[in-house]
């Protein structure tokens, strides 16, 4: 870990506020990182939405978040853009800009980087989204992976490092499971991609109630999917869904849960839930799709499961977990102050490169050479290959 104070910028999504009040996997992680890196002494710049407590600069509104999904989004994307890149411009400089929008800003950033660009790619690596990665530069933007898993998917990718998701332990708290009447938990988007109605069939062939949790992911095909394959198993008995979920509802529900189940459809990159039930003492029993083997202690703090029927089996089994022992070691493995620490070094090591000019290829006509070219001549006139490129 780094001993010098730094200079840095974190760009949040405009979509909701950092923490969020209920909904948004991005802006928690991005307020844990936030409080960890003031609490060890950094300045740290926070771009986000209207509402974000932990935001030195509120740049989109409360409720931008309506057009997900829209035409409109674009164009709320490239407002923020426009917003925050002239912002860091008149705050500038900083040590390093950290970026975890994806969208606009981060193109920007990549055009004409006014310090060392680090950007955590949250999104899953599907078209277009990995054609815009490998667009970008190297040498002008950083590219973090959230896991092994999300990394080795695009491999070719140029990685910096890879950090994991931290939880907030602090909003957790280790539980025991209802005993009266036990119940197993899904706690996710409602989408086909994450296989609720699996969950469902599951829940019903071991005789538990199970308790589904989270909004209706809002597109044509996620409402389609809930009201197909979703809502006739809801019976408010053996089947309720309790829409999203927060707060200490959230805490309550992780806690007492027996087991929180994840039948993935896809290659999640990563899995909040997953992380936030291990902290809670609950075993989690996934597919083995995406990043779940990587996060997942088969055991300890949780199950791999091929298939539905051995989901069934795994849910006795999650009986004999150690709960205390499944929540130790979850909680020292997605600790925010672990998280801040992996990122540290990424800066550190973004730094040093960024004050290195071999590390960095750019064109004689670059207007940033041009300008660093007048002040080299001004200070001491040494040439550009001795110069120290983007020095503070």
């Amino acid at each position: 870990m780094a001993s010098t104070h730094r200079r840095i910028a974190l760009i949040a999504p405009p979509w909701y506020p950092v923490p969020p009040d209920g909904y948004g996997g991005i802006e928690l992680v991005v307020g844990l990182l936030t409080k960890e890196l003031r609490a060890q002494g950094h300045k740290v710049e926070l771009f986000a939405a209207e509402g974000s407590a932990l935001a030195s600069r509120q740049l989109a509104g409360r409720h931008w978040d309506t057009a997900l999904g829209r035409s409109e989004e674009h164009v709320r994307d490239l407002t923020y853009a426009s917003r925050v890149l002239n912002l860091i411009d008149r705050l500038r400089p900083f040590d390093v800009i950290h970026d975890h929008t994806g969208g606009g800003v981060l193109l920007g950033l990549a055009i004409k980087p006014p310090a060392p660009v680090v950007h955590t790619v949250h999104l899953a690596l599907k078209e277009p989204v990995r054609t815009f990665l490998e667009s970008l530069a190297p040498d002008r933007v950083r590219l973090i992976a959230i896991s092994e898993a999300q990394r080795q998917s695009v491999a070719h990718l140029p990685w910096t490092a890879t950090v994991h998701n931290a939880v907030d332990l602090a909003a957790l708290r280790v539980g025991q499971p209802e005993r009266k009447d036990p119940y197993l938990l899904s706690l996710a988007r409602i989408c086909a991609s994450k296989g609720q109605h699996l969950a469902i069939e599951a829940a019903r062939r071991a005789g538990r109630r199970l308790l589904l949790a989270g909004k209706i992911e809002a597109t044509p095909q996620g409402f389609e999917y809930y009201e197909r394959q979703i809502a006739p198993a809801v019976d408010g008995d053996r089947v309720t869904y309790l829409g999203n979920v927060s707060g200490e509802e959230k805490t309550r529900l992780l806690a007492r849960a027996s087991a929180l189940l994840a039948p993935l459809q896809w290659d999640e990159p990563f899995g909040l839930y997953m992380a936030e039930a291990m902290a809670s003492g609950t075993p989690v029993i996934a597919f083995p799709r995406g990043a779940a083997p990587e996060l997942i202690t088969p055991g300890k703090t949780g199950f791999l499961v091929p298939d539905v029927e051995e989901m069934v089996g795994a849910v006795a089994q999650a009986d004999h977990v150690d709960r205390e022992q499944c929540a130790a070691y979850a909680r020292a493995q997605f600790d925010p102050r672990r998280m801040a620490d992996g990122y540290l070094q990424v800066y550190e090591r973004a730094i040093a490169e960024w004050a290195t000019p071999t590390s960095i290829t750019v064109s004689a006509t670059d207007p940033a050479i041009t300008r660093l070219r007048g002040a080299n001549r001004r200070r001491s006139q040494l040439s550009l290959g001795k110069s120290e490129v983007g020095g503070k």
